[in-house]
């Protein structure tokens, strides 16, 4: 539906994921007066999420001064990553243990997103005339139809209706005091460091800038079971270590400037 559509009737609820898009719609939302349409402003606390990312949300609560409602997975992440144990559905070991944990997501098993949906959905299955706020910005718009397929009830995208781009987002909330510690001088997506849908090139950045968190994955990466499926592209989180230690060394050993020649010569 679209924001022009909402009446007094309505309990918005804003998805809040803490990123650039879903903050600078819920300071938008209270800027222009839909305040008292407000039920809830839900934020999924995955656990694996940037540090800086829930040091913002502290700051935002503080700023708007209403509560955020914090949700999170019954079973935490790591558990469903490397310890759920997996019943086989069919052949001759049904209805037995045939495998322990899901691995690292996948954009074809992307279990981690599927849980965040859930959650929120089930939370908001339980508040009357709802309407889910979702944060797209206007040259998002290919994400409403997945949205709208893969969840059910009401939903509402107010900066495609109000044209709001992801770079106006962006400076947006830098106006009003929001750059979460500088992550988006580093990523163009801040939601689980961990995720590995990113392309290599961030992994570096990551692995660059936030080493403890870098440090983190790859003792995550210890723990999968060895007949799991790997981090990307079926490779492991230590097999990408080894590819950004040799880079290191042979930037060490040409140059800065000549290493550059040489990979964009490849």
């Amino acid at each position: 539906m679209k924001i022009s559509d909402i009446e007094d009737k309505h309990n918005l609820v804003i998805s809040l994921s803490g990123g650039k898009d879903s903050t600078a719609m819920l300071l938008m939302l209270l800027e222009k007066g839909y305040s008292k349409n407000i039920h809830s402003i839900v934020f999924f606390d995955s656990g694996w999420d940037f540090p800086d990312m829930l040091l913002h949300i502290h700051k935002l609560q503080k700023y708007i001064e209403r509560d955020i409602v914090i949700l999170r997975p019954e079973l935490s992440f790591n558990y469903w990553m490397y310890e759920r144990p997996i019943m086989a559905k069919k052949g001759h070991l049904k209805n037995t243990i045939h495998r322990i944990g899901n691995g690292w997501p996948s954009y074809s098993r992307r279990w981690c997103t599927r849980i965040k949906v859930n959650t929120i959905q089930k939370y908001i299955s339980n508040i009357s005339d709802a309407v889910s706020m979702i944060g797209y910005a206007s040259d998002e718009k290919h994400r409403v139809k997945i949205t709208q397929n893969n969840s059910k009830g009401k939903k509402c995208f107010p900066l495609i209706d109000w044209n709001i781009t992801e770079q106006q987002a962006l400076e947006y909330c830098y106006n009003k005091g929001f750059n979460w510690n500088g992550l988006y001088n580093h990523f163009k997506r801040v939601s689980c460091f961990c995720c590995p849908l990113q392309r290599k090139s961030e992994l570096k950045i990551l692995r660059r800038y936030y080493p403890d968190l870098w440090h983190k994955m790859l003792e995550m990466d210890s723990k999968i079971p060895g007949h799991n499926r790997g981090f990307r592209g079926y490779q492991s989180v230590h097999e990408l270590e080894r590819c950004f230690l040799e880079q290191d060394r042979q930037l060490l050993f040409l140059g800065e400037g000549e290493w550059g020649l040489f990979l964009a010569r490849r």
